[in-house]
């Protein structure tokens, strides 16, 4: 009697560990869980941990929750000014919503086709409508930054969240990037061209205003000096005029001096006069008699 309660508690113990273990379920900290009954979804973690199911009756998926790289095969797009460029890009995403991407993708390799086919269609899109050199050179980022943003609107139809797109590489082909870039060139080189014909031309303009500017101001330097140099002669006439008056004899001396400081400053000129000139009085006699 004891041994036949005895192995009914063991199967009892069994049946309760293979329900349990049935039940229970563990979610990775990489991973989201979806609970399924009957292929519909019941439940759905987020968050790592040991989480529980109806044994038997559901069933567990995983969909990853990581950061998530969709790299595109190498197209051919033609641009807005009909070249032809081939485009290698990439895209980072994540599955923010595991349930709505598992009603309408079902797989990892199912919504990722989806996307790529999607990617593929924003990539041709956005840079159709731009030229070569835009995608080449100037506005490059620019356009990555409107295909994430078209793409992200499309993905979260799949409970996808864009992250990033990247244009990995942008080339011509072979027969046409010669061509393009020798016109690229030529384009640069009439730019140069242009800014160096309005920097001459700002340049004139510059010189023109400040030669006027040293014009006007030497002339009213000019009229200044003429001006003052006729205040300082006529203060000077007054001068002579009132040291004569006050002694003619004084005044006499001192002009006989300022003649003979100009004429005998050493010089090439030759002056030949008798002794007794009337120039040379003072220096004959001191109070300028004969």
């Amino acid at each position: 009697m004891r041994q036949v309660s005895l192995v009914a508690f063991l199967v009892a113990l069994a049946a309760g560990l293979f329900v349990l273990l049935n039940a229970a379920f563990i979610v990775p900290e990489s991973k989201s869980a979806i609970v399924l009954r009957f292929g519909d979804p019941t439940g759905n973690y987020m968050t790592a941990g040991l989480k529980f199911k109806t044994p038997f009756i559901e069933n567990v998926i995983y969909i990853d929750k990581r950061n998530l790289e969709l790299d595109q095969d190498e197209i051919e797009i033609i641009a807005r000014n009909q070249e032809r460029l081939r485009v290698d890009a990439f895209a980072r995403y994540r599955i923010v919503d595991p349930v709505l991407f598992y009603q309408s993708a079902g797989t990892l390799d199912g919504g990722e086709r989806r996307l790529l086919t999607q990617m593929n269609q924003t990539v041709r899109r956005v840079l159709g409508e731009v030229s070569v050199d835009e995608i080449v050179s100037g506005k490059r980022s620019e356009l990555m930054v409107r295909i994430r943003d078209l793409l992200g609107s499309t993905a979260r139809q799949l409970g996808i969240e864009i992250i990033d797109v990247k244009i990995r590489q942008a080339d011509l082909p072979p027969q046409n990037s010669q061509a393009v870039f020798q016109r690229m060139i030529t384009e640069r080189n009439q730019l140069a061209q242009q800014i160096r014909a309005e920097g001459n031309e700002e340049s004139q303009k510059i010189t023109a205003q400040a030669d006027r500017e040293v014009v006007e101001i030497k002339s009213k330097a000019q009229e200044e000096s003429e001006k003052l140099r006729g205040e300082a002669d006529a203060e000077r006439n007054a001068v002579f005029a009132a040291a004569y008056g006050k002694d003619p004899e004084f005044f006499a001396f001192y002009r006989s001096l300022i003649a003979y400081e100009a004429a005998l400053r050493k010089g090439e000129s030759t002056i030949l006069m008798s002794p007794d000139s009337e120039f040379l009085r003072y220096l004959n006699n001191m109070k300028g008699r004969g």
